[in-house]
């Protein structure tokens, strides 16, 4: 006996399920921009000591975000 067909609504969700929100592939954007920032911007340090601190304050931000979006959905 065959299975019955799928629903399209249950198909839509599997999908979702199988990739990996972006939220979580941002760090693999941002952790090789700062080495980058540090070689590409050596001889001008001023520039370079700012980008890099700019980038590093986004980063412990995007994981403050994550940190408190999981205790949020914790909590509820």
């Amino acid at each position: 006996m065959a299975p019955p067909p799928l629903d399209p609504s249950n198909q839509e969700v599997i999908r979702r399920k199988k990739s990996a929100p972006i939220k979580f592939l941002v760090p693999l954007i941002y952790a090789p921009v700062l080495p980058l920032i540090r070689l590409t911007l050596r001889h001008r340090p001023v520039l370079r000591d700012r980008l890099f601190t700019a980038v590093l304050a986004g980063a412990f931000a995007h994981g403050m975000y994550l940190v408190s979006d999981i205790y949020d959905a914790e909590s509820k």
